[in-house]
């Protein structure tokens, strides 16, 4: 299935753009899996495995923080244009509200002072008085920090961690046996970046503010495997629902392809980012540390892309990012043309 696609990402990783990828389609019900290249390079060179367990960055805010977000609302126990002082009331602003943050157009300033040697607690009071800057309802300037405040609004409102929370709403329902914010099986984790003060991370979140937050954090932390990812996907391809099992409701997930910033001309969605392409809305996401999904959910398709391209090193985000452009393009291209 998608051979061109296949060839492309076999290429990437003969450049040794990443060292190697976990990807996989859905395409008319049916499900392939392909795993290609090394796990790592050092400090030896490890052979990639099925089911390996990737840190998924900031797929964790649509997997996890978004997807709880959504059923919070169905449940009328939030609404997107709530403030989020309403929920967390020693937050810097009285304007913010939670469309602003899943749509990423708070306008909130990112910079915090000495970040990386803060507790939890610190950080967590460092991110409520953050300023709200430029561009604030009228510009999409994506950040962690909008989702670390939805995670802390969703603990406010259940009083339980976001792990605990996911496992009850999410991965347990959908038998997501490999995803969670503590991967068990550490040999089975495909390695990141070699960190200067905490070594080859392995198993342990490359984000720094999510490593600080834990179990708390709404923006990265999560672990999964390539398989998950699908299973998750196919939940949304299904409009909610997957094996008996419904997460969301058919409603609320076709509701995702419109945009739903303040001005309606972003092209973002709640929590999700929206490519367009031959006249059709797309959701899409991606991770810093090499990781995509991207959902057809009118035709009910799917890729996901699994990588570490951050190791051993991350020197190579533009290039990636240039070449990931391309990868999305290539397997569109080839859709379309086999749809036809």
């Amino acid at each position: 299935m998608y051979p061109k696609t296949n060839a492309f990402i076999q290429r990437l990783i003969e450049d040794e753009l990443f060292p190697g990828a976990s990807f996989g389609f859905i395409k008319d019900g049916k499900q392939l899996e392909y795993y290609e290249g090394l796990s790592a390079t050092v400090p030896e060179k490890e052979p990639l495995r099925e089911n390996s367990i990737y840190d998924i960055a900031s797929l964790t805010k649509v997997v996890l923080t978004t997807t709880i977000i959504l059923q919070l609302w169905q449940e009328g126990k939030l609404a997107i244009d709530d403030k989020v002082s309403q929920y967390l009331t020693t937050f810097s602003s009285q304007e913010v509200t939670i469309r602003h943050l899943l749509t990423h157009t708070s306008g909130l300033e990112g910079y915090i002072p000495n970040r990386d040697s803060l507790s939890a607690n610190e950080l967590k009071q460092a991110i409520l008085q953050l300023p709200v800057g430029k561009g604030f309802g009228e510009e999409v300037r994506y950040t962690d920090t909008g989702f670390i405040l939805l995670g802390f609004i969703i603990e406010e409102i259940e009083q339980d961690t976001l792990a605990n929370l996911f496992a009850d709403r999410v991965s347990v329902p959908l038998n997501l046996k490999a995803t969670s914010y503590h991967p068990i099986d550490l040999q089975k984790c495909v390695p990141t970046e070699v960190d200067k003060k905490r070594g080859l991370l392995r198993g342990e979140v490359h984000d720094p503010k999510a490593y600080i937050l834990g179990d708390h954090c709404g923006s990265a932390g999560l672990f999964s495997t390539l398989t998950d990812c699908l299973t998750f996907s196919h939940m949304m391809l299904n409009k909610g629902e997957f094996n008996g099992k419904r997460i969301l409701n058919e409603t609320t997930v076709l509701s995702l392809l419109t945009d739903w910033t303040p001005t309606g001309k972003l092209n973002r969605s709640l929590g999700w980012d929206i490519k367009k392409n031959a006249n059709k809305n797309y959701l899409f996401h991606t991770g810093f540390t090499g990781t995509f999904i991207l959902l057809d959910i009118k035709e009910k398709e799917a890729f996901v892309f699994l990588s570490n391209r951050v190791h051993p090193t991350n020197d190579n985000k533009s290039e990636y990012l240039s070449q990931r452009d391309l990868l999305i393009k290539c397997y569109l291209t080839e859709k379309e043309a086999m749809n036809k």
